[in-house]
This record gives structure tokens, C-alpha cells and sequence, in this order.
């Protein structure tokens, strides 16, 4: 699969979030911060750019001004935000989990995939809150599975069963965020013609 996208979940992004940390000596996973943004995303969500900002470097451990100090930060995370958006209401269901590639050991794909899960459904629950009580059996399941995920921690040597587990679990939760995104985004009305004439 190519990598034109150096953001959201692409493999290719996950080096590039992964050097914004190392630049900004970042202390939390770029995976986690990443769900925890899907999450509230996929909950109905949406957050004007301050707030965004400030949630970034709360996750990452960095104080309030550092938007202010690094116009680079700013560019990146808003550009973040953006691709994430437009992965999850992709047409094409095409959005990923942001999780780095097979080049990393099993045991760090696990980990990751554990972290983005964990921070989804915190972003999830922050943005949903009580609502999640009402939610479909089918999601409420969901999210009792997601909380196993997000527990595991064992390390898993690289095997090929464990590579076999790893893609059945990660093609699980991508759609598992997909489902929660349909379930609390309504379709956005197409513009009818009649309004653009006018």
C-alpha cells in the first residue's frame, strides 16, 4: 500500500508523529494520543483549534505555550486533526489506527495498538459521557472489548500466529471506530443545488 499521507494512520505517519515527539521531547505515545483524538472525534466531537491544542500537549506533557513557541507543532497538530476527521467519514472506510509498521517487533505493535485503544476510549467517554449508557448493545459490546484491548500487556514474541492475531485484532478495532463514528455522526446533508445557485 503506498504511504502519500504522512498524517492520521498511515504507517508512514506514525514516523512522522514519532519525530514530533522526539523534537518536542514528548513523554506519552503518539498512538495514544491519536485514539484519544478518534475517539472524541467518533463521539460527535468536534473541537476548534485552542482546545485541540491544548488536549495535544496535555497528552504529550508539554506546557500550554508550547503551541506559541513552535509554529511547527501548531501546522502538525491542526493538519492531524483535519486528516483525522476526513479518515473517519471517508466514503471508502480507508481510515487506520495510527500504529507503526511490520519494521517494528511485535511486542511495540502490541503495545501501540494498546495505547491508541486505550486513548480512544478515554476521548470516547470524555466526549460522550452519559450517552455512551444509551448506545446500541452492539457498541456498548464493542467497548467492553476495546477495555480488553486496551489491557493487554503482555510481550508477544514475533511469531507468525502472533502477526496473524495482531492484523485480526487491529482490522477489529479500525472497524470497531468506524462503527462508533456511524453510530454518533449523522450523515452531513449534501449542499443542494438550488442553494448554490443563490
Amino acid at each position: 500500500m503506498p504511504h502519500t499521507d504522512n498524517t492520521g494512520g498511515d504507517p508512514a505517519g506514525f514516523e512522522t508523529w514519532a519525530n514530533v515527539y522526539t523534537v518536542h521531547k514528548a513523554f506519552s505515545h503518539p498512538s495514544e494520543l491519536h485514539g484519544s483524538l478518534c475517539g472524541r472525534l467518533a463521539a460527535g466531537n468536534r473541537i476548534d483549534e485552542g482546545a485541540w491544542l491544548k488536549i495535544a500537549c496535555e497528552h504529550m506533557g508539554l506546557p500550554v505555550t508550547a503551541p506559541d513557541d513552535s509554529p511547527e507543532l501548531v501546522a502538525f497538530m491542526t493538519e492531524a486533526y483535519d486528516s483525522s476527521l476526513e479518515q473517519l467519514k471517508a466514503a471508502d472506510m480507508s481510515f487506520r489506527p495510527l500504529l507503526p509498521d511490520d519494521d517494528y517487533s511485535l511486542d511495540h505493535r502490541l503495545q501501540a495498538l494498546s495505547a491508541w485503544v486505550g486513548g480512544f476510549l478515554e476521548g470516547m467517554a470524555l466526549a460522550a459521557g452519559g450517552s455512551l449508557g444509551q448506545a446500541p448493545d452492539e457498541i456498548r459490546e464493542l467497548i467492553e472489548d476495546f477495555v480488553a484491548i486496551s489491557h493487554v500487556s503482555e510481550t508477544e514474541e514475533d511469531s507468525e500466529e502472533g502477526e496473524h492475531q495482531l492484523t485480526e485484532v487491529t482490522e477489529y478495532v479500525r472497524l470497531g471506530a468506524l462503527a462508533v463514528f456511524t453510530e454518533f455522526n449523522p450523515p452531513e446533508k449534501p449542499a443542494t443545488a438550488e442553494k448554490t445557485l443563490h
